[in-house]
């Protein structure tokens, strides 16, 4: 990554390398930097960085200085990479990217210079907690997931303003990475909707608000609507639309209100029997019947799960995305982009470079043990050796 830098003037060892030392860090699901210092000596840090590995409080203070923007051209030309090489080929035809919010730490004790404050009321009284939220982008394609980018959110602001300004970045970067966008219903705004419809992207946005007129038409139009039968996985579903409804005079474009009645039958694993299920969404776009069935537009709907299932929740829980490996705003941006270059690595390995049969059976968790086998391998060597 050559084009990865920090603030210092005379660096004595060149960023691009603490980058790839916390790739590795990553990878092996090491977990902290003081796992990190444990296996710093050995052969393997000299084949893979071309020099002996640094101490972990050089780099988290390296951390502290780096620019992020290197980190991010990093993720925009590992997708543009991809991307020529046919391994997005969209979901449905379309390339689709999904909008998020995240806490990744929260403290009632440690805070730094970019913490968000809020008073968490309880039984013994009202306490500050301090946490740090985030706004990530997430592109859907098949089975490979890429996470594009993030923006941490400001005091004083709200998710959506975030997020506008996260998606202006990457627009004036990659202005076709995607079509259209996916989120929850915090963004069933008319600022965020007329961001996307002035960027000629769509927009697809849960609905939840009954107090909303284009929510109330919606229904009373659904009630007039035979429903159409469709599938969505083994879910037998109902479908509903209306099109071409006025009913939210400040978004700029007539919107296209979507609903799906879905059944499912689960066995339960503690008695073994067969419990029927049934659950009901309703989504608002700005996609036009013409070019989006609506058996396209509830396996969208559902797709904005995946920056939880495949993004988030693996993140936390298989990567330690929400360890604090230096507590300071600049580190926690550029430790996370880090995270999110060696997640897509990680990803585009699995999908690309290996066969089915070789990793059939296999987790994910066991190729990040393999690699965390050669390092300690190669610290345990060190100390045995004469």
């Amino acid at each position: 990554m050559p084009g990865v830098a920090d603030r210092r003037l005379r660096p004595r060892i060149p960023a691009p390398v603490l980058v790839k030392a916390a790739l590795v860090l990553f990878w092996a699901r090491l977990g902290s930097l003081n796992a990190l210092e444990t296996v710093q000596q050995g052969a393997f840090w000299k084949r893979w960085l071309g020099r002996e590995m640094s101490s972990v409080d050089t780099l988290g203070r390296v951390y502290s200085a780096m620019k992020v923007e290197g980190l991010r051209q990093g993720l925009y030309h590992l997708y543009r990479r991809l991307k020529r090489n046919k391994a997005l080929p969209g979901m449905r035809g379309w390339d689709v990217a999904v909008l998020d919010g995240h806490e990744s730490h929260a403290s009632y004790r440690r805070h730094c210079s970019g913490c968000l404050q809020r008073v968490v009321h309880g039984e013994h009284g009202d306490r500050i907690q301090f946490y740090h939220r985030q706004v990530t982008l997430l592109l859907v394609s098949g089975k490979l997931r890429l996470l594009l980018d993030l923006e941490p959110q400001q005091a004083g602001e709200d998710e959506v303003t975030t997020a506008l300004r996260l998606l202006e970045r990457v627009l004036a970067v990659l202005p076709r990475a995607f079509q259209m966008v996916l989120a929850d219903s915090l963004y069933a705004q008319a600022r965020f909707l007329n961001f996307l419809i002035a960027h000629r992207k769509h927009a697809l946005v849960v609905l939840k608000d009954e107090r909303r007129d284009l929510y109330r038409d919606a229904q009373s139009l659904f009630s007039l609507t035979p429903p159409q039968s469709g599938e969505y996985r083994s879910r037998q579903c109902l479908w509903w639309e209306v099109n071409d409804l006025t009913s939210w005079p400040q978004v700029t474009v007539p919107l296209r209100v979507v609903r799906s009645q879905e059944t499912a039958s689960v066995r339960r694993q503690a008695n073994r029997e067969i419990e029927t299920t049934r659950h009901e969404w309703i989504w608002v776009t700005t996609l036009p019947a013409s070019v989006a069935p609506t058996a396209s537009v509830v396996h969208w709907g559902h797709a904005r799960w995946d920056i939880e299932n495949h993004g988030f929740n693996e993140l936390v829980n298989g990567w330690h995305a929400d360890h604090l490996y230096k507590h300071e705003p600049n580190a926690l941006e550029a430790f996370l982009l880090t995270t999110f270059l060696a997640y897509n690595l990680f990803h585009a390995w699995l999908t690309r470079n290996l066969k089915t049969s070789v990793q059939r059976g296999k987790t994910q968790a066991f190729w990040a043990h393999l690699m965390a086998a050669e390092i300690y391998r190669a610290a345990a060597l060190l100390i045995h050796s004469p």
